[in-house]
């Protein structure tokens, strides 16, 4: 029997049933996306703050549907981009599932493709950033390998989701025979689709590229370990939980081993995703970013959902081991679901207050500053979305990044220097940053606006006036 109109449905459901369970405890980063798309929906503006545009959402095409569903769903001129998140990801998923069931592949592939990305724990952790739109372009320019006209569309709102997804679409159409006999429309289609946006963001913000790239390379990374090293510890020395959700990309690997040995043609554009994962991978490990959790949700659905579309041309009895293997796995994930009902904070995660108090702390502050510009104290997200108020760090104010720019093409070597150089033609340099009033600050342990944290515990902030 093969898949037809159910995968749709059940991806749908269940990433609406998963959406309610974490929608209280969204990421500190989710809360960014979420405040472009509200001051999008709101205010017409590209900014994190209202009245000042920048270029730190990294992925456009998340910040541009969510903006469009809040303007559709503003009730009585209130703008509520979390219930537009919700709706956005029912309808990413359904075309994730859709997508899956166009393949017409055994029921087991297909089911064992949707809960390896729908139910992952790491994935749920992530939620209100692209992670599902990601799973989707993915499984999409997979799904259109055999058509040139839609893999080129595909593909530049694959770029558009996150730019890095340009390592999936070279690797799948060098691969895909359909695509390999007609380059041009598929690149002409790609350039019409992506090229618009990032010329726009070249010219009018300074910069082709999210600003994001620069500030996550200029940051810490955690206790002195790389996103290669850190990677490598949650899936074999973590938890249960993080080993449960590194998994995937373990048996996407022992399905690449075993397509090598079958060699199987129809199953071709998996083994293209499966290595562009290990690729994807690879290319974070020697940008040496931090390794914040959700940079690790890419390849492990990658690697995931090639496992599951290369075990559909297996023998049955190998495919009966999948299939115990996705029941094992959902049966591991259990205990991230057994918490409280919605989470007060996801299986992981690390900023210094849960959504929950960081909101209460964000109205607070917005009645106590008013219009006055404060410093925010190292983490912006929730607070900004929730005080409605001009909090200023590099994420909402392009005029403190003009040295952090300097100092990464500095740093960088001789090609990507010049391609950062190149990106950064029209920032414009001269650009203050917006002066301050007041100052947060964050310290552990019990105090004023006290908050508190699963991966951090008690802390609290206070509000500092400068002089």
């Amino acid at each position: 029997m093969k898949s037809s109109w159910w995968p749709p449905v059940v991806a749908a459901v269940l990433s609406t049933l998963t959406f309610l369970l974490a929608k209280t405890s969204l990421t500190d980063d989710a809360f960014i996306t979420l405040d472009y798309a509200k001051n999008l929906a709101v205010h017409g503006e590209w900014a994190l703050i209202h009245g000042h545009p920048a270029n730190t959402a990294t992925s456009p095409l998340h910040v541009a549907l969510l903006g469009f569903v809040t303007l559709l769903t503003r009730v009585s001129g209130a703008a509520h981009p979390v219930f537009a998140l919700g709706l956005v990801n029912a309808g990413v998923s359904a075309v994730f599932g859709w997508a899956w069931a166009r393949m017409r592949l055994p029921i087991f592939a297909t089911l064992l493709g949707i809960v390896l990305v729908l139910l992952n724990p790491l994935l749920l952790s992530a939620l209100g950033l692209e992670v599902l739109l990601i799973a989707t372009a993915l499984i999409l320019l997979v799904s259109f390998a055999d058509r040139p006209v839609w893999f080129g569309i595909i593909a530049g709102l694959a770029v558009l989701t996150r730019l890095d997804l340009a390592v999936f679409v070279v690797l799948i159409g060098a691969v895909a025979p359909a695509l390999r006999r007609k380059p041009l429309p598929v690149l002409g289609l790609f350039l019409l689709v992506a090229l618009p946006w990032l010329v726009f963001s070249w010219w009018y913000f300074g910069s082709a590229v999210p600003d994001t790239l620069v500030i996550k390379q200029l940051q810490q990374t955690f206790g002195g370990h790389g996103f290669f090293r850190t990677g490598l510890d949650m899936a074999l020395h973590g938890d249960e939980i993080s080993v449960l959700s590194f998994a995937p990309a373990l048996f996407g690997v022992l399905a690449l081993l075993g397509w090598l040995a079958t060699r199987r043609r129809e199953s071709l554009p998996f083994f293209a995703l499966g290595l562009g994962g290990i690729a994807y991978y690879g290319v974070y490990s020697l940008l040496n970013v931090p390794p914040y959790h959700w940079y690790y949700v890419p390849p492990i659905l990658a690697l995931g959902m090639a496992g599951a579309g290369i075990a559909a041309y297996w023998r049955v009895p190998v495919r009966a081991v999948a299939t115990a293997v996705m029941v094992l796995l959902v049966l591991g994930y259990a205990p991230a679901f057994a918490r409280s009902v919605p989470w007060a904070s996801p299986p992981f995660f690390g900023n210094w207050a849960s959504a929950v108090d960081y909101a209460k702390v964000g109205r607070e502050l917005g009645k106590r500053v008013g219009t006055e510009a404060v410093g925010a104290p190292g983490e912006i997200g929730t607070l900004a979305y929730f005080c409605d108020c001009a909090i200023v760090d590099g994420f909402s104010d392009p005029g403190l990044l003009g040295p952090q720019i300097r100092e990464r093409i500095d740093r960088a070597g001789p090609i990507t220097g010049w391609l950062l150089r190149l990106n950064y033609s029209r920032f414009d340099w001269d650009r203050r940053p917006i002066p301050l009033t007041y100052q947060m600050a964050y310290a552990p342990g019990p105090g004023p606006w006290q908050v508190y944290s699963a991966a951090k515990g008690v802390g609290h902030f206070t509000l500092m006036p400068i002089r």
